[in-house]
């Protein structure tokens, strides 16, 4: 039995952006399968990461003396909650990029830039799986 290749379903919806012309592409749902696992367990790993990170926030701690603290503790809390909000600030953030690429998955729009919809290098897909930005938009959102 020969096996055949898979097919790009390829959706000819023509629009204008920078003067030319692009179509959509999608993918067929079990060729980004593999990626949707690896992100769903990226997420799962990022929601425990978060969890943990704030449990050791010294804010949270309930034994925590607030009145008469040493200079040095209250400077090592103050370090140590700034710390922690930071880290769950970065954590937050990639959960939601991981979230926004799994919803991409589903409703088969993973891989195309979302800002002029040609496709993402898969280079860059491989590196950082969350892209929903090619790499020459992604250079302008950060500018």
């Amino acid at each position: 039995m020969k096996k055949s290749k898979p097919k790009v379903k390829r959706k000819t919806k023509a629009f204008k952006r920078d003067g030319q012309a692009t179509s959509i592409i999608s993918f067929p749902a079990r060729l980004v399968a593999p990626v949707g696992n690896l992100l769903r367990r990226r997420l799962k790993t990022l929601e425990e990461r978060k969890k943990v990170v704030e449990e050791d926030d010294p804010f949270k701690d309930t034994t925590r003396v607030v009145d008469n603290a040493s200079p040095d503790t209250d400077a090592a809390e103050q370090f140590g909650h700034a710390r922690s909000s930071a880290i769950r600030e970065q954590l937050e953030r990639r959960i939601i990029e991981t979230r926004k690429a799994l919803t991409r998955i589903k409703i088969g729009k993973y891989g195309i830039c979302e800002e002029c919809g040609r496709m993402i290098d898969t280079d860059r897909l491989m590196i950082f799986p969350e892209a929903t930005l090619c790499a020459k938009d992604a250079r302008k959102k950060e500018k």
